[in-house]
């Protein structure tokens, strides 16, 4: 077990911090001493392959930190990524013995893992679980066709904006902060990761990323601490009719 797996094991459910957010956020008493009892962590490096596509699971698990790649790999060897999972993200399906994807950790990645008959038990004995599991399955629906648009459709300055937006959310929804005004990240991803998750290349997307520096809708420091000074300004680069958003 990893240094940082031995650290996370000591840490219960009601102390999580992603809990609030992933699918055991409806869970007390009982039914997170059930948990506590199925759970264990993991914790892989960046550009550490998760499962293989195709591969047998014998887990579920909630992202706790970090971030990972979904990407299919096609007959010819290309490989499309289709997906980011964040902090409080599912990995696996209940039901399901194999991995749809490859999960690939982008950055320093820790999950929390539930052997998977008893979380598929306990899913049947406890259904608030599976409606949330629900929620969670249809936001991602959602997400994914909002991407088909981006990817399709937007221009690289608004594909770039776009993914700011969707990472300072997720971000600022994590830490229970606002998301009006001011808002301070850091950016998880590196600029060659940003460039094949959004069809860009990697000068396009600096070119990009100053753009918007230039134009004060965004301050950086380094290469990855980020400040918007103005959420909706940032709303505003992304090309969308409603508030900006694709990913809650």
């Amino acid at each position: 077990m990893a240094a940082n797996d031995q650290a996370l094991a000591h840490v219960d459910c009601g102390n999580c911090p992603i809990r609030h957010r992933a699918v055991c956020a409806r869970c007390e008493g009982d039914e997170l001493r059930q948990l506590e009892e199925m759970k264990y962590y993991r914790t892989y490096d960046a550009g550490q392959t998760v499962v293989w596509s195709g591969d047998k699971m014998d887990f579920v698990a909630s992202v706790v930190e970090g971030i990972a790649t979904l990407s299919q790999t096609m007959e010819d060897g290309r490989t499309q990524m289709v997906g980011l999972l964040l902090p409080s993200d599912f990995v696996g399906r209940p039901g399901r013995d194999t991995a749809a994807y490859d999960v690939v950790a982008t950055t320093r990645l820790t999950v929390c893992c539930f052997r998977k008959k008893p979380f598929e038990q306990m899913m049947q004995d406890t259904p608030h679980i599976g409606q949330r599991l629900l929620e969670m399955t249809l936001d991602e629906l959602d997400a994914a066709r909002e991407w088909m648009l981006l990817l399709g459709r937007k221009t690289a300055r608004e594909k770039i904006a776009s993914l700011l937006a969707i990472i300072a959310r997720r971000d600022a929804s994590l830490n229970l902060a606002s998301i009006t005004g001011r808002v301070v990240f850091d950016l998880p991803l590196t600029r060659e990761a940003m460039a094949d998750y959004l069809g860009l290349t990697l000068e396009t997307v600096s070119r990009q990323i100053s753009a918007l520096k230039r134009d004060g809708v965004i301050q950086l420091e380094g290469k990855r601490h980020i400040t918007i000074p103005d959420m909706q300004q940032l709303l505003d680069e992304t090309g969308d009719d409603t508030d900006g958003g694709m990913l809650a």
